[in-house]
């Protein structure tokens, strides 16, 4: 039986943890779109690996409160926390929108804002 959704992003989020882009990219599909709203959009793997490099020049740190699969789709609510140039944690609220073709991360619509989650928002 393939992989669920929820379990295929756990995945991909696992390496993207571990520093291991690759094996984020692995989950993907080759030509993977990702909007960031109101941001930018990247188109391929090729310009996700590029975005990761500098994005995750230390490897980020979700905490994931909440994810609901309908069909193709996986919506997943958390936080996520980056260094800045300075080497100092930024906290992010962010609400992902994945859709899946053929069990792989084929497009994302990222929300994401400065700060952190209301605490209490998704118990």
């Amino acid at each position: 039986m393939p992989d669920s959704h929820k379990t295929i992003l756990a995945k991909a989020n696992a390496a993207a943890i571990e520093g291991d882009a690759e094996g984020f990219l692995k989950h993907c599909t080759d030509d993977t779109e990702w909007t960031f709203v109101g941001e930018q959009v990247l188109k391929g793997k090729a310009a996700v690996r590029e975005w990761m490099k500098e994005a995750y020049k230390t490897p980020p740190k979700f905490d994931v409160h909440r994810m609901v699969t309908e069909g193709d789709f996986l919506t997943a609510i958390g936080g996520i926390t980056l260094k800045d140039g300075d080497g100092k944690d930024v906290h992010h609220a962010y609400c992902d929108v994945w859709r899946f073709r053929d069990g792989l991360l084929a497009q994302l619509h990222a929300f994401v804002v400065k700060g952190s989650l209301v605490p209490g928002a998704f118990e």
